[in-house]
């Protein structure tokens, strides 16, 4: 799609560039573009392009991209230990490849909180938005449950807008008028082409770091491989500026760093890797969203759509969604047929789970869902390696409803929902021989994750909060601002890496955290611009200087 985009197997065995971009995602793609204006940038991304793959492209596959299970996939499914499905992104663009799409703008304080400039921080909204966002169409579904909202009382209504605001609005999309998806890969196209490097099927498998005994460790390459196991390496051309940035996502970001020996010391000498600074904080604050769910069968057909329309009830620590007309049955059966853990469901169970699950995937364009996600959350948990390997998943804890007020928010939530779906604006969309307690059943028959299942959990919401918890997929920590990276995004204790990325956040931005991951690539990339001295493209032609090949390669473990 990029004349600079080109996969990792035709990388020559050493590069040099001023920054090393490891992750080309929902961050990487705008701060490698913006960068590329003046300096010299690699990208190297673990995953394929988002181009051509109508399962990533096309806004009614959105079920299928999810819950592929296939070894190249877009989408890298993994289990929490809280036994929770979940997946993590495996391709250019990153999670804006493979997700509902939704684009809305991080409440105001989350950008106060995190000592941003407010100007730069809209500007760069607005450069995100100029190519990736949309405002969309609202049909009959989204329609519906924006009326039962303000019904309700999840007032006011704010009618469309990229910003957070209390009550009932519609917010924008990452799928155009066609249904056709817009990832942060398109941010690429601002970048200046002389000047930038895009390689795919590239993992990185570690960072290197100069060892000067009276000084901070500085990292001044990396080391990839390309998809036929070749490795290759990547260093950073000599200058003070340069650096090398983790934009490889809340799992991607923390493991890396504990691959390259940085994060708590015990836990990597148990996996022998060489210790190159004693962090505790790596891999600490986990955190995701909770989110719970009710599926609605329809008596008549409705639109696909995925998430437009949200609800900020007011005084509550929660956000109500919806999304309609996907075979969300089949992705749930996909997940669990094919997860390869034992279930804590008995085997009757599971099997009367998986054909209610085919039952209702038949007529899944018959309906839809409504949920409730979690603001903040404040449960948290950590995430740990279970090898040395970069290509296997790490072992991951949320630690979901450990502190009560995500549970009471999860209460509330599913409380407004059940008043929405009661709502006269609704009725139509419902069966009106069908009750809320039926819809409730139908969640603790579905195999939406490997939790244990209670007798009270159809009565009790805390209960069905607890056994029917899923993910909204906007996890985030285990890199934080004040504990592994400073306000400017740099790793205290070591020189030369930043982590820009979901894996700093103490909290998730807003309704959804796309958008603000996006401009956050765009703000750091601006900021680490100022004051940089304009690439000389003459210099860049000729052959790369004797001295510094030596100094460097002098470096190489």
């Amino acid at each position: 799609h990029f004349p600079f985009v080109h996969d990792a197997t035709v990388a020559p065995p050493v590069v040099y560039f001023d920054y090393i971009i490891i992750g080309g995602g929902t961050a990487g793609c705008p701060l490698a573009a913006t960068l590329s204006q003046n300096a010299t940038v690699l990208v190297l991304e673990r995953g394929g392009s988002p181009y051509g793959d109508s399962n990533i492209t096309n806004v009614g596959n959105f079920g299928s991209t999810i819950s592929d299970t296939s070894p190249h996939s877009a989408s890298q499914i993994f289990i929490s230990e809280d036994g929770v499905y979940n997946t993590r992104a495996r391709v250019l663009g990153g999670g804006s490849a493979i997700n509902a799409g939704f684009y809305s703008r991080a409440e105001p304080e989350f950008a106060r909180d995190a000592g941003w400039d407010e100007d730069l921080v809209r500007r760069s909204y607005d450069w995100v938005e100029s190519k990736v966002a949309f405002e969309p169409p609202v049909r009959q579904w989204q329609s519906a449950v924006r009326d039962g909202l303000v019904e309700i009382g999840v007032l006011p209504y704010n009618g469309f807008t990229y910003d957070h605001v209390q009550g009932t609005k519609i917010g924008g999309t990452i799928f155009d008028d066609q249904g056709r998806r817009h990832t942060a890969a398109d941010l690429l196209g601002y970048a200046n082409h002389r000047t930038i490097k895009v390689y795919l099927h590239a993992t990185v498998s570690r960072i290197l770091f100069t060892r000067r005994r009276w000084a901070n460790p500085r990292a001044y390459g990396v080391v990839f491989e390309d998809a036929l196991g070749i490795k290759k390496r990547a260093f950073l051309r000599p200058h003070p500026q340069n650096e090398v940035i983790l934009t490889a996502g809340a799992l991607g970001s923390p493991q890396l760093m504990m691959l390259s020996g940085i994060g708590p010391a015990l836990h990597l000498k148990s996996h022998g890797i060489h210790l190159v600074l004693d962090q505790p904080n790596v891999g600490q604050g986990m955190a995701d969203n909770p989110m719970n769910l009710l599926y609605v069968p329809s008596p008549v057909p409705v639109e696909i759509s995925l998430i437009q329309v949200v609800g900020i009830p007011p005084g509550q620590n929660t956000y109500i969604e919806t999304a309609s007309g996907l075979s969300f049955a089949y992705s749930w059966a996909q997940g669990f047929a094919q997860s390869g853990k034992p279930s804590s469901l008995t085997a009757e169970t599971m099997a009367k789970a998986i054909d209610t699950v085919h039952a209702y995937a038949n007529t899944s364009l018959k309906g839809g869902v409504i949920l409730e996600k979690v603001k903040g959350p404040l449960s948290s948990g950590d995430l740990k390696l279970r090898s040395r390997s970069p290509r296997d998943n790490p072992s991951v804890t949320f630690n979901y409803f450990k502190d009560p007020q995500d549970l009471r928010g999860c209460v509330e939530g599913m409380r407004s929902i059940v008043n929405m779906i009661n709502s006269p604006s609704f009725a139509r969309l419902r069966y009106a021989n069908l009750p809320v307690q039926a819809l409730v059943d139908l969640m603790l028959n579905l195999p939406v994750n490997l939790r244990p299942r209670h007798v009270s959990s159809s009565i009790s919401l805390e209960q069905f909060c607890i056994d029917t918890v899923m993910t909204i997929w906007h996890y985030h920590g285990g890199c934080q601002v004040g504990k592994v990276v400073d306000r400017d995004y740099r790793v205290v204790g070591v020189d030369g890496l930043r982590v820009i990325d979901g894996s700093t956040f103490l909290k998730s931005p807003g309704t959804n955290p796309q958008a603000t991951v996006m401009m956050l690539g765009r703000y750091m990339g601006m900021r680490i611009l100022q004051g940089r001295p304009p690439v000389n493209l003459r210099r860049l032609r000729g052959r790369f200087p004797a001295s510094w090949r030596r100094r460097w390669h002098s470096h190489i473990p």
